[in-house]
């Protein structure tokens, strides 16, 4: 009798062990949707996708006013570039907003704009990965933001420009300090343009 009543609370404990440690694999397992959290936060996260817009053959963010014109640079066989915004967000990130138009009288390709790192070129192809931010006061380059798995945010996926046509394209960088009003903009290929950050 006393050796039944000790496996009895024995065999409680261990169903009772068995149905807890079942709950916490459900819950961990059935709360996964595929998306990773977001902490704006974190002075380490990057902006994600779906924070940016940045997806294959995008364009530049929504509410950027098309006929606004920042700087006009002179690009190479009749490439024109020009920039609608530079603008601040609280993210801890500056977009840098163009359109690039083909004022020559042939076809032109993107691929050129996406650098020369290999590996950002492999994970970017026909993309504006290759610009950057130059903060002359600071003395500091900055690179187009990429995310975990090497691809940029920024425009993606360009196929080559016709003559007179344009496309719209955007690049997010790492923002400088917030005494840093004015930086240099390059991308391959095109002249280096002296832009003023807003917001």
């Amino acid at each position: 009798m006393s050796i039944r009543r000790t496996t009895t609370p024995r065999r409680v404990v261990a169903a009772v062990s068995m149905a807890a440690a079942l709950a916490l694999a459900v819950t961990g397992c059935g709360g996964d949707t595929g998306e990773t959290e977001k902490n704006p936060g974190s002075s380490s996260s990057k902006p994600t996708e779906e924070e940016t817009g940045a997806t294959d053959d995008t364009a530049a963010g929504e509410n950027v006013d098309q006929n606004a014109k920042l700087a006009e640079v002179n690009g190479r066989d009749g490439l024109v570039m020009v920039v609608n915004e530079v603008k601040r967000d609280s993210g801890g990130f500056v977009t840098v907003s163009a359109v690039i138009k083909n004022g020559g009288d042939g076809i032109r390709s993107a691929g050129q704009w996406s650098g020369t790192e290999s590996a950002v070129v492999a994970a970017n192809p026909n993309s504006v990965a290759g610009a950057t931010l130059i903060d002359k006061v600071g003395k500091k380059r900055y690179y187009v933001l990429r995310d975990t798995d090497g691809r940029c945010l920024c425009t993606t996926g360009l196929s080559a420009i016709q003559p007179d046509k344009s496309v719209s394209v955007f690049m997010q960088f790492p923002a400088p300090p917030s005494t840093t009003t004015e930086v240099d903009f390059t991308l391959p290929t095109f002249a280096t343009a002296s832009l003023k950050i807003s917001g």
